[in-house]
């Protein structure tokens, strides 16, 4: 059924935007009159239109793109409709009119379509790349064949929800240390470009030495108050530099590589993958995809190419006869505990259920460690931020003192 986008007046007068299905434009203009509106411009969404929104974001869309909190809500409805015995059609059908995002109104309406011209539910999805991950349409579509579509996609359901409740935890502990940064730079910009200078100049007519932390204190103030716009285009400089440095395959390995052997943050990240790879990993196996289709999907999960190709050496193994647990020691990236698990699931025949409990046990971890770290975080920064202050306090009071102590 085509798909319109259409411009409208409501009983008040005011303009009113939005996506409809029908037969033709004549339906569906009649449809928006249902409505209660009155339709001033009624235009059809071609496949072609769609595919270029879903393939090519630019600054006009920029503000509809999905967002995979928008498709892990959108999952949820379409389980717990299909689970209630709905067609996949009429529940598509249905989610069209509660989708909130034109774009992804847009998107819902024409998998919708493709599905009624004939295709599969994965084959449609396979046109929204940018949207539906390889392991989202992988999953639905061992779902279809299976005949077990309303599970897997309860189970996706929940996969991308607990993805989404760790990021946002994640993102809820770090909003408060990267605000104080960016309070404390700003404050300190301002104290060394506006306050120093100008209480300094009261030492220019000194004819002695000055203190090393007045002078150091000085320098800096001179460096940031001529020097600030220097300093500006090489933050942005460097910025650059390292997004076209990881744009390339050894800056990737070598930036990847290096945040994992950071102190804190390294560990922490080895869990978060962790947990994401044997979570999807267990999900895509246990929907009756075999071991290598899924490892091979699996490996990108990861968010860190030195991890992938640790997965992507262990596929290799087991493509040879080798244990997935005992694959994955040669890498020396996964922790102990995690490969003892995969190979006791592997010896009892419950690697599934296994890999579960492994990704519950590291999000547990991750999220202990968090909020560990951000009860530690607070405290570290408030006295960074007092002793650069107090810094600055002395080195201004030390040739006042030594002023008193020559006039005494």
């Amino acid at each position: 059924m085509p798909v319109f986008d259409y411009q409208a007046l409501d009983a008040k007068g005011k303009s009113v935007s939005g996506i409809i299905d029908a037969d033709g434009a004549q339906a569906a203009r009649q449809k928006i009159r249902t409505m209660g509106n009155f339709p001033v411009s009624v235009k059809e969404v071609t496949s072609i239109e769609s595919n270029k929104e879903s393939r090519t974001p630019h600054f006009q869309n920029l503000f509809s793109r999905v967002t995979q909190a928008q498709v892990s809500l959108w999952t949820r409805q379409l389980a717990t409709l299909t689970g209630a015995g709905f067609p996949l059609v009429t529940a598509l059908t249905t989610l069209v009119s509660q989708t909130k995002t034109q774009g992804f109104t847009k998107i819902v309406a024409r998998i919708k379509d493709s599905i009624v011209e004939g295709n599969s539910f994965a084959s449609a999805l396979t046109l929204y790349p940018s949207v539906f991950s390889p392991i989202y349409i992988n999953m639905v579509r061992a779902g279809e064949t299976s005949g077990t579509l309303e599970i897997v996609l309860q189970r996706l359901a929940d996969i991308m929800e607990k993805q989404q409740e760790l990021k946002s935890r994640i993102q809820t502990a770090m909003a408060y240390p990267i605000l104080m940064t960016a309070v404390g730079t700003l404050v300190l910009f301002f104290l060394m470009t506006f306050v120093v200078p100008n209480i300094t100049t009261i030492f220019e007519d000194m004819n002695q030495t000055l203190p090393t932390p007045t002078r150091f204190l000085l320098g800096a103030s001179d460096l940031f108050n001529n020097y600030w716009w220097l300093l500006v285009i090489l933050f942005i400089g460097s910025f650059f530099a390292l997004k076209i440095f990881r744009k390339t395959e050894r800056g990737l390995v070598t930036t990847d590589r290096w945040i994992l052997s950071l102190p804190i943050a390294g560990p922490l990240l080895k869990k978060i993958a962790v947990a994401r790879f044997t979570r999807t990993l267990g999900s895509l196996t246990e929907n009756g995809i075999t071991m290598l289709p899924a490892l091979e999907i699996v490996k990108n999960v990861t968010g860190n190419v030195v991890i992938s190709g640790v997965v992507e050496n262990a596929s290799n193994e087991v493509e040879k006869g080798q244990g997935l647990g005992q694959s994955l020691v040669a890498g020396g990236i996964f922790p102990d505990l995690a490969v003892q698990m995969i190979q006791v699931g592997e010896q009892s025949g419950e690697l599934e259920p296994m890999l579960y409990k492994i990704a519950d046990v590291y999000e547990n971890e991750v999220q202990s460690s968090i909020m560990s770290m951000m009860a530690m975080l607070e405290p570290v920064m408030i006295l960074i931020m007092a002793a650069v202050v107090l810094f600055i306090v002395l080195s201004i009071c030390l040739p006042i003192f030594e002023m008193n102590q020559l006039v005494g």
